[in-house]
């Protein structure tokens, strides 16, 4: 594995060049792309071999792929000699982050400001959304079905009302998500003002061609390594590309000989709860796997045993003691920043962690030589979920959940130690090679 600063400083590259989920998967394929990984279109013939000489034959030849679906990846490595009962190691994570989706009929305002309308998307931290230069990124797809790929850079902004017409906003801010939410991006008369237009003209589309949209905002304020030592890290959307860019690291680094088909699934729409065509809860992963196996001759009994001997690490962020609040977080597992990623337990399986899982993670982090953590809620407090639960409740595949611990989590900015999320992408490298 590469060096930690030089981690990091990628780590930055692949924050800033995906500031929307499709952006992300977009940038995950480039690189895909630059280590010779081919991608698959979902609408063709998988096959190895052409369709009346496909048999188990197909099993000696080892092969390097991705799917893009929306704002969703699955990568895999399968290795030479693969069969039809061969299990796989698979490392779930999400590409969407919490924040504003732009609304149909979005231009708008009122006593001269221009305005996005904009919903919530998510569960962002709304108040660090607030005096900063955003962006909107995402996707347009025109009349003819054609997606294209837009981010305008810093271009608007959520402006907080003055103290000094607000003489009580130190003692709890409270945000109208309609009314108090909506960014500015210039001045003017909105009947002259087109945004889907100026969007359109930077994706070099006509305005009247674009016919749909998913566009989301994004903090434009770059990464940062600082703090006393350099040992601090900060950036919008680390929950979750700190898990997706650790995934597609150790991915690019399985060798053809491995015993498992190692797979990087990156789905779309966990902050939403996953229920989409390209979420966790979605048939995405299903369909992959299946088309696996179906191409390596397997039965559905085949299957189902290739199934029963694979494992999936659910991959998300998770939280560090935070030192202004140590009442929040359980008094005796009480995870540092920079004592290494976060084995995440709860009993009501809002995480899918179990022994099983925690011994599989032990053998992980002790093959790789980093530390780990354990991380569970305060009975007070309601725990989240991740895609781990719903990845074990619809394969079926035996799973466990690790993160990043971080502070800030769903700000606009995040904060964590370097040495986690390098530790993370080090123990991930060591579930691929089959701890």
């Amino acid at each position: 594995m590469t060096s930690l600063s030089a981690y990091i400083d990628d780590f930055a590259r692949f924050i800033t060049a995906s500031p929307s989920s499709y952006h992300a998967a977009a940038e995950a394929a480039r690189r895909l792309d630059a280590a010779g990984f081919e991608r698959r279109d979902e609408a063709e013939d998988w096959s190895v071999l052409p369709a009346q000489a496909h048999s188990r034959a197909a099993a000696a030849t080892a092969g390097r792929h991705y799917v893009v679906r929306d704002g969703a990846i699955i990568a895999w490595v399968q290795p030479a000699g693969a069969q039809a009962t061969t299990p796989f190691r698979i490392l779930g994570a999400h590409t969407d982050s919490p924040g504003f989706k732009l609304k149909p009929k979005p231009t708008t305002g009122s006593f001269g400001w221009l305005q996005a309308g904009v919903e919530v998307y998510g569960g962002p931290l709304a108040n660090s959304w607030l005096d900063r230069e955003l962006e909107l990124a995402g996707r347009l797809v025109t009349t003819d079905g054609v997606e294209h790929l837009v981010r305008t850079g810093p271009f608007l902004r959520i402006p907080q009302l003055a103290v000094h017409l607000d003489r009580s906003a130190n003692e709890g801010l409270s945000l109208d998500r309609q009314r108090h939410l909506n960014p500015v991006f210039g001045v003017g008369d909105i009947r002259q003002a087109d945004l889907v237009g100026h969007l359109a003209a930077l994706a070099g589309v006509a305005g009247e061609d674009v016919a749909g949209y998913d566009i989301l905002t994004a903090d434009t304020n770059p990464p940062a390594r600082f703090g006393l030592n350099g040992e601090l890290f900060a950036a919008g959307r680390m929950d979750n590309l700190t898990s997706v860019y650790a995934g597609l690291v150790a991915l690019l680094g399985v060798s053809d000989d491995e015993e498992s088909i190692s797979v990087l699934a990156a789905f779309d729409h966990e902050e939403l709860g996953s229920q989409s065509r390209s979420g966790a809860s979605g048939p995405m992963l299903d369909d992959v796997l299946s088309r696996i196996g179906d191409d390596l001759g397997a039965t559905v009994s085949e299957s189902l045993r290739a199934y029963a001997d694979s494992w999936c690490v659910s991959a998300d962020a998770g939280h560090s003691v935070h030192p202004n609040y140590p009442e929040r977080h359980d008094p005796a597992n009480l995870p540092l920043a920079g004592h290494g990623p976060l084995l995440k337990i709860n009993g009501n399986q809002r995480y899918a962690t179990d022994a099983a899982g925690a011994a599989l993670w032990a053998r992980c982090s002790a093959a790789a030589g980093v530390p780990y953590q354990e991380f569970v809620s305060n009975n007070t407090i309601p725990c989240g979920s991740t895609i781990g639960p719903l990845t074990a409740t619809r394969l079926g595949i035996r799973t466990v959940d690790v993160g990043v611990p971080l502070l800030s989590m769903h700000s606009a900015r995040e904060l964590a130690h370097v040495n986690d999320p390098f530790w993370l992408s080090a123990g991930i490298s060591a579930f691929f090679a089959g701890a």
